[in-house]
């Protein structure tokens, strides 16, 4: 297989453990492996007993079940483990998509979304999302045309890839809007692949949507540990679907990628989500806490950047108002030691930056950032 270079991981291989300031990290602060065991009693001593043989391809029972418990009709049979969400993006593009087929994601996008299904030979067109300028009674925001998406379809298209809680954007949809595709998808028979993986992080609850792979028969939807829960070292994702050929596909797709996967990760995954909402409403307060610094920040460099807020998880995309922006983070990396994403790694029109606020450490990152704004080194 011929793919192009993950621009996001490169600049992240380059940059992510040596940067002072990491103010851009699209995950939520994390935890040790005593804090995790002390929120269930008797766990330090079941991980002590842990078997380290092979374990199930399709993932344990226990952690399956956790997943399931996510859900509102999906059970512990239409769960798939793998190796962090990217194996699952992975085997799902490979084993579900043609050459020759048609495949629609939305845009910006986590670049895997789109190019493994480039690369396993499928035409993909992008249904972007719209930046709107504030009015008297409204923010600045993120918009999403259905109609737009309509316009895309074509009598090959299979696939719809979209991504709620959104990445980089925090954008999320109506309920209405939801539902809207979801009948799209049984209208023209396209699957949907649903990228849930910062579902739990809606600043409102009432906002929270629910799980496509809930509500749509051929959808398949995707999580992960490292973002609502922030325990990224795991290295655990998964899919739920009631799609079985689907399914089947992605479990012999699978056998040529990890086989099964770790039972310590497993483990320490399954008693996570057994205590899942005490972790999220811990992140929560971390992100609502400096999501209102990043509203003062903003308020105050106003000058200098467009804030568009999101609606849910730790990451923004604010806009450069003047100047190349690939430029003003590249010198803020060298004179400052702060690390922020330029937006031309999602897509080269984007004049924006991806800010990260999932991490308690983020006021001082942010601090930095300021420092340097009122320094005058800019150039």
């Amino acid at each position: 297989m011929k793919i192009e270079p993950f621009k996001l991981e490169r600049y992240f291989a380059r940059h992510e453990f040596t940067a002072p300031w990491l103010l851009c990290s699209s995950d939520c602060e994390s935890m040790s492996v005593r804090d995790l065991l002390e929120m269930e009693p008797g766990a330090s001593d079941a991980l002590a007993s842990l078997w380290l043989g092979y374990t199930e391809s399709l993932g344990s029972p226990e952690l399956r079940q956790a997943i399931s418990e996510l859900h509102e009709i999906i059970t512990a049979d239409d769960v798939m483990v793998h190796s962090g969400a990217q194996e699952a993006i992975f085997n799902f593009m490979n084993a579900a998509v043609e050459p020759g087929d048609h495949v629609i994601v939305l845009s910006p996008c986590y670049q895997s979304l789109s190019e493994v299904a480039v690369a396993a030979g499928a035409e993909v067109s992008s249904w972007n999302l719209h930046p709107i300028s504030a009015r008297e009674d409204t923010r600045n925001s993120w918009h999403l045309d259905i109609d737009e998406l309509k316009s895309l379809l074509k009598k090959n298209t299979r696939l719809v890839v979209v991504n709620f809680p959104h990445n980089p954007t925090g954008f999320l949809p109506s309920r209405e809007f939801f539902a809207e595709l979801s009948a799209l998808s049984d209208l023209h028979g396209f699957t949907i692949f649903s990228d849930e993986v910062y579902r739990g992080l809606e600043y409102n609850s009432a906002d929270r949507l629910p799980c496509m792979a809930d509500i749509n028969p051929r959808a398949i939807s995707l999580g992960v540990m490292s973002k609502t829960y922030g325990l990224a070292g795991l290295r655990i994702g998964w899919i739920a679907t009631k799609n079985s050929a689907v399914y089947q596909q992605m479990a012999a797709f699978k056998d040529y990628t990890t086989i099964c996967n770790s039972a310590l990760s497993e483990f320490l995954a399954a008693l996570a989500l057994r205590n899942a909402p005490a972790i999220a409403e811990r992140n929560l307060g971390i992100i609502n806490g400096n999501l209102q610094l990043l509203n003062r920040f903003f308020q105050e460099f106003r000058h200098l950047f467009t804030w568009y807020e999101p609606k849910a998880g730790p990451i923004a995309f604010p806009g450069l108002k003047m100047g190349d922006c690939r430029k003003f983070c590249s010198e803020l990396i060298e004179k400052a030691g702060v690390l922020l994403l330029p937006g031309n790694l999602y897509n080269e029109n984007l004049n924006c930056f991806r800010i990260g606020f999932g991490r308690a450490n983020m006021p001082q990152a942010l601090e930095k950032f300021r420092e340097y704004l009122l320094s005058g080194t800019r150039s």
